[in-house]
């Protein structure tokens, strides 16, 4: 079995975009190495800023935008999850 980083779930992308009604940028599966690169280009000074890493990250890799679809549709169960709570 492979595992998918979350960015590559498009599922999980979307229910999280939907349960919390904002969007959601899906960046590159490496981000996690490009965080520890970039953090290191910083402490070095050969970037300025998290602000330019940012800057960098989104010019060199493609992102993907999950709109909020079917919000009420979380908020009515979000809703019944605190009923249930309520009664226990």
């Amino acid at each position: 079995m492979h595992d998918q980083g979350g960015s590559q779930n498009q599922l999980l992308c979307q229910f999280t975009a939907d349960a919390c009604g904002r969007p959601v940028y899906a960046g590159p599966v490496e981000a996690t190495a490009l965080g520890n690169v970039l953090a290191q280009a910083i402490a070095l000074g050969s970037c300025a800023s998290w602000a330019e890493a940012r800057e960098i990250v989104r010019a060199a890799f493609p992102f993907k935008t999950y709109e909020p679809d079917n919000v009420a549709a979380w908020d009515d169960a979000y809703a019944h999850f605190q009923q249930v709570l309520a009664k226990s």
